[in-house]
């Protein structure tokens, strides 16, 4: 091999014949009529980076600019200059016009032949297709693999091809680039293009990967054999190739060959979302837009659709795109600037989102709902030619028709316009059938549900935590006990959108309470029932909770069933899959029928093996009979072995005239090998060889092994040879293998064309099945609650009527999520709100002491509940909410011109619009995104505003003590609280007050308690978390210093200011205006001399009644009332300092 390489190299460095004095070039040379000598190719390779093609050019001559990319032309003359680079893709020649004012170009260095021959080629050589799109191609230059990829590339130029070519899959020009950079492997020159491969058992691997990294990926198949093409018309040409698969997110796990995979996060959804709107433009409601989304979620069959209007900031746009998490977006054209800048931002570098625009004007007047109807029309079209309905009467399937039409025509416009634009995306993937289904269809919101805020998702880390982005710490991950992918996706959506509707809320309750009870523990009898009273408490047996436990387990370790009747719908399920999904289903609903729900419909509730209204429903769809009886049935015509195997000729069970195709392909195999069996015998006898039988030697079969001096007839084609032996081939051999190869490719073609006719049958049971796996799912949920109540120690919480009065009281309440930290030392709190007495607590306190925790427990225990979840608390009493709001932290979002306090300032906006009187609202820290002054104008008003306008429940964190105030304006309404602490300096003394001793004041001792209590916090206690946060020693001394003189020149301005007001409204304007220079000098000389303590003051205050006294003696009554006046004013401030200082 080493020596090959140097031959090679050193012909590379072999002189060249000089040119003519004539000037021709080399190229002239190639170019005419006697055949140049072929050059050896290089063995030896390089990557291509654009560092080497910078050092090209640093290392490049002056005169390099005048050379010339020749591109393969059919009249072989020289192509236009490139402007990028001089980088070639078969041969860099100089051109043959040169000016005279020009130097001849001296012959390449050595080096400059390396850097001609190994580096990258240029951008415009590696997309030859782009100047070519309207032509055809017919370029001689190009190998008839060459000109196949650049018709697909020119047919599908979004996507990157993966182009099957024997046993490897190849990537060509920029898709090998693409190729080449994700996944890790080499790209190299081949011929015209440059090109990257990977083997074919590795597509599903590679395919995921490129499409993690957001790239719509096509796979392109042979779609013909080595034997069909030998026997067709294209025997001479390549290979036919066609585009057999399309992936992207959203589609991927519904594919087929690469679907339900293990790889990925497969418990997430991936939906695909388009979006529409239409501008509304009211100014007076804030209404920007008007607001139309489609939601699939191809690989479960889950779609949602709804329409809304937004204002301009999107809220209602963030809040459903949080809530779906879609992995693609397909947007209509002409959207706001407003919309596409949030999407866009959504779909940022980090998450890889897939963006696809398309336009909607061929839906204008009525061309979206027809385009609706029409694909309504077809698959009933279908059904019926298939008869998917045999089984049902044709009164059902004209109900079933009118119904889904109805369901359309009720869908508002712009969801009809998002639902055409969907269909016709799916339609390029196959999997526009999953929009046909009326059933799986559901509004983005209802009556029954509520619709959790985008910012109350991110505040309350419902999802997410805020502090990495992941699912540890949050809500969802601290109730998640489920035990398959299916159930943890419904907890999900249960979770963020809590019940509005308490007889709902207290079926789930019921169900729960059932499952604590049969797991052995007595927490939840002591509440079970208080909705129905007219029930007993009875011991249930703990048949549900090992049952449940065991069919969940079981089904946890089993493939998605629910990804895998959507994949069965869709028709890309394998036979393997299909039967482990089928007998997961039927295993399940086997043994949940041991509940003998059906049995018992007429025992009384309390002698039933399972007393729970949900429970029962629950179990009787999941164990349906007609489910069990379409299970069994469609396993018995498969063969699990062959399955196994990937068997699909033998998979058929023939049976009853069942699969006539597949019976009589496989009798034209069996002739053949019959065939075949005939002719050894015929050979023995002419060869008299009684023991003679085929052999099978690397990969050909049915040779006939003869020794080298036995002599057979002339037409015996000999195939191969050894020492002692010689193996042949007879013509009537040959022949028969020819018959059995096509008997085999058409029993293969037959087989796949059952294995399809045999999904399509199933897709009449889709529903039924559908509807078991989500009866299936729904039970892992309510199980994991019960898991949940039983390990944490959790109460069932009691939900009060709606005709009382909006009402939340908690005993001991806990935050689920810092105890799973904190464990015993979580400190329990107490909430009391009431619509008729005290429905608002204003909480003050400490940094960190517990605030922004205490409110968000409140919230957080409030969702469980009407989830149905049992709550971290020892009693609780609340009312159904119709929503929660939360205004929280701080931040911006540069990306959609939102400042931090317009951020701030837009989800208030959002509160006070949305928010109504049976309404949870939180609010932390409002107005500090702005001056002190504003921020506390501004928390007030919005306060006040609640409390006035909307009567809800709300709990206000703040550090303005002046917000408290609002106390006097709505008496018996209004609470305050704080969080408690301990400090061994709880007011310091007024001494400290003086610039030698203000640096010497320490808040290290500061104790929290973490415990609610009334009143109002003294202080925030801020140097304290300076200090923790490792400021600087002498900056925290500082501030300190800086803060108490801010203090006591607020003080002085305050008491001027009353002493101001009391000599205007008290004495005569002369005697007034003498009064307020006495103040304004008594206020310079308090600037310069800083007031070192009390008694100064007081000397101060009393001169000053002197002088009032003095110049008021003409009115003794009036002398006496100024006097009265200024006593009190007297005592009234030094009572404020004592409480000051």
């Amino acid at each position: 091999m080493g020596k090959q390489k140097q031959q090679v190299i050193s012909r590379f460095f072999a002189p060249k014949s000089k040119t003519s004095a004539s000037g021709t070039t080399p190229s002239n040379t190639v170019s005419s009529p006697s055949p140049p000598t072929p050059t050896p190719k290089i063995t030896t390779t390089v990557t291509f980076s654009p560092a080497k093609r910078l050092r090209n050019t640093h290392l490049s001559s002056p005169h390099n600019k005048l050379a010339k990319l020749t591109l393969p032309q059919k009249n072989n003359s020289p192509s236009p200059p490139s402007p990028s680079s001089s980088l070639p893709i078969r041969t860099l020649e100089s051109s043959p016009r040169i000016d005279d004012s020009v130097l001849p170009l001296p012959d390449p260095t050595l080096h400059q032949k390396f850097l001609n021959k190994l580096l990258e080629p240029t951008q415009d050589a590696l997309e030859p297709w782009k100047d070519n799109i309207n032509t055809k191609f017919s370029n001689p230059k190009y190998t008839p693999l060459e000109q196949q990829v650049v018709e697909l590339k020119a047919q599908y130029p979004d996507v990157l091809l993966m182009i099957e070519v024997g046993y490897r899959y190849r990537f060509f020009e920029k898709d090998a680039e693409n190729a080449a950079r994700v996944l890790g492997i080499y790209a190299h020159m081949d011929h015209n293009f440059l090109t990257a491969s990977i083997p074919t058992f590795r597509l599903h691997v590679h395919v995921r990967r490129l499409v993690s990294a957001g790239y719509k990926v096509g796979v392109v198949k042979q779609t013909e054999t080595a034997a069909i093409k030998a026997h067709g018309s294209n025997k001479l040409g390549p290979f036919c190739r066609g585009l057999s698969a399309l992936y992207t997110k959203a589609t991927l796990e519904a594919a087929e060959d690469l679907g339900g995979g293990e790889e990925g996060c497969s418990s997430c959804n991936n939906y695909l979302v388009c979006v529409v709107e239409k501008v509304v433009g009211n100014l007076e409601s804030g209404i920007d837009v008007r607001i139309g989304i489609v939601g699939v979620e191809i690989s479960t069959g889950d779609v949602v659709y709804g329409e809304f209007d937004d204002n301009f900031m999107r809220a209602g746009l963030e809040a459903m795109i949080l809530n779906l998490s879609p992995a693609e977006l397909l947007m209509g054209k002409q959207l706001s600037k407003r919309t596409e800048k949030l999407l866009l931002a959504y779909a940022g570098p980090a998450k890889n989102v897939r963006v696809e625009h398309a336009s909607q004007d061929c839906f204008s007047d009525g061309g979206a709902l027809a385009e609706v109807m029409s694909l309504h029309e077809d698959m009933n079209a279908k059904k019926l030619a298939n008869g998917y309905q045999m089984e049902a009467t044709e009164e059902n399937t004209q109900a079933s028709n009118c119904s889904a039409i109805e369901g359309i025509l009720a869908m508002p416009d712009l969801a009809i316009q998002a639902l055409a634009l969907t269909i016709r995306h799916l339609k390029q993937f196959g999997f526009e059938r999953v929009l046909s289904l009326g059933a799986s269809f559901r509004p983005l919101s209802s009556n029954v549900e509520m619709t959790l805020s985008a910012n109350a998702l991110q505040q309350l880390e419902v999802l997410k935590s805020n502090s990495d982005g992941s699912e540890s710490g949050a809500l969802f991950q601290c109730m998640n006990n489920t035990l398959t992918t299916f159930g943890s996706r419904l907890l999900r959506h249960w979770v963020t959108h809590p019940l509005c509707d308490r007889n709902m809320i207290y079926a789930r309750l019921d169900a729960v309470s059932e499952i604590v009870e049969s797991m052995g523990s007595g927490e939840a009898s002591q509440d079970f029932d208080l909705y129905e009273e007219d029930s007993d408490i009875v011991v249930v047996q703990p048949d549900i909770h090992h049952i449940l436990s065991s069919v969940l387990i079981t089904l946890g370790r089993s493939p998605d069933i629910q990804r895998g009747i959507a994949r069965i719908f869709h028709q890309t399920a394998t036979a393997s899959e299909f039967i482990a999904v089928i007998q997961a289903i039927l295993a399940a609903g086997k043994r949940l029928q041991q509940l003998q729900i059906e049995e018992d419909k007429n025992i009384p509730r309390q002698m039933r093996t399972v007393r729970s209204a949900l429970l029962r429903k629950l179990i009787s769809t999941a164990s349906s009979s007609n489910v069990i009886s379409a299970a069994a049935k469609n396993l018995s015509s498969l063969n699990k072995e062959a399955a196994g195997r990937r068997d699909l000729e033998n998979l058929f069970i023939i049976s009853d005239g069942k699969f006539p195709e597949v019976a009589a392909a496989r009798t034209k195999v069996q002739l053949a090998n019959e065939k075949l069996e005939q002719l050894i015998g015929l050979y023995r006898k002419q060869l008299r060889m009684h023991n003679l039988e085929f052999v099978n030697v690397s990969g050909v079969t049915n040779l006939i092994e003869l020794p080298l001096d036995v002599k057979v007839p002339s037409n015996w084609m000999k195939v191969n040879s050894t020492k002692k032996s010689i193996r042949y081939h007879p013509p009537e051999v040959s022949s028969a293998l020819d018959q059995l190869l096509l008997a085999n490719e058409e029993l293969s073609a037959v087989c796949r064309t059952a294995w399809d006719s045999f999904l399509k049958t199933f897709i009449g049971h889709y529903s039924e099945f559908q509807a078991a796996v989500q009866a299936l799912a729904a039970l892992d949920c309510l199980y994991a609650l019960a898991m949940l109540s039983r390990d944490k120690n959790y109460v069932r919480p009691v939900f009060v009527s709606d005709e009382e009065p909006v009402q939340i009281h908690i005993t001991s309440g806990r935050h689920p999520v810092m105890e799973n930290i904190l464990q015993e030392n979580f400190v329990p709190n107490d909430t009391n709100l009431h619509a008729e007495g005290q429905y608002c607590q204003i909480v003050t306190g400490p940094n960190m002491g517990g605030k922004s925790c205490y409110i968000r427990q409140v919230a957080l225990i409030a969702i469980m509940a009407q989830v149905g979840s049992f709550v971290p608390a020892s009693s609780a009493k609340l009312h159904v909410m119709d929503g929660i709001y939360t205004r929280m932290g701080a931040s911006d979002c540069i990306q959609l011109g939102k400042s931090t306090f317009l951020e701030e300032m837009s989800k208030v906006s959002h509160i006070l619009q949305h928010c109504t009187s049976r309404s949870l609202v939180i609010i932390d820290e409002l107005g500090r995104g702005t001056s002190t002054h504003d921020g506390v104008a501004i928390a007030y008003a919005t306060l006040h505003y609640l409390l006035e306008h909307k009567r809800c429940p709300v709990l206000f964190v703040t550090h303005y003590p002046k917000i408290v105030e609002i106390k006097k304006e709505f008496p018996g309404s209004v609470g305050a609280y704080h969080v408690s602490y301990l400090t061994s300096q709880s007011k310091p003394d007024v001494e400290l007050i003086s610039n030698q001793k203000v640096d010497s004041m320490d808040y290290d001792d500061v104790t929290y308690l973490y415990k609610l209590v009334p009143g109002v916090a003294e202080r925030s206690f801020g140097f304290k978390v300076a200090q923790l946060a490792q400021l600087p020693a002498s900056c925290i001394k500082r501030a300190i210093s800086m803060a108490a003189r801010f203090e006591v020149e607020a003080c002085n301005r305050e008491k001027h200011r009353f002493l101001k007001n009391f000599s205007r409204e008290t004495l005569p304007s002369n005697k007034a205006c003498e009064v307020e220079k006495g103040l304004s000098k008594f206020s310079d000389s308090m600037e310069a001399d800083r007031v070192e303590n009390i008694e100064k003051l007081e000397n101060a205050f009393k001169d000053l009644f002197s002088r009032i006294n003095l110049g008021c003696l003409e009115d003794v009554g009036k002398i006496f009332h100024i006097l009265k006046h200024a006593q009190n004013l007297a005592i009234e401030l030094m009572k404020a300092d004592e409480c000051r200082f």
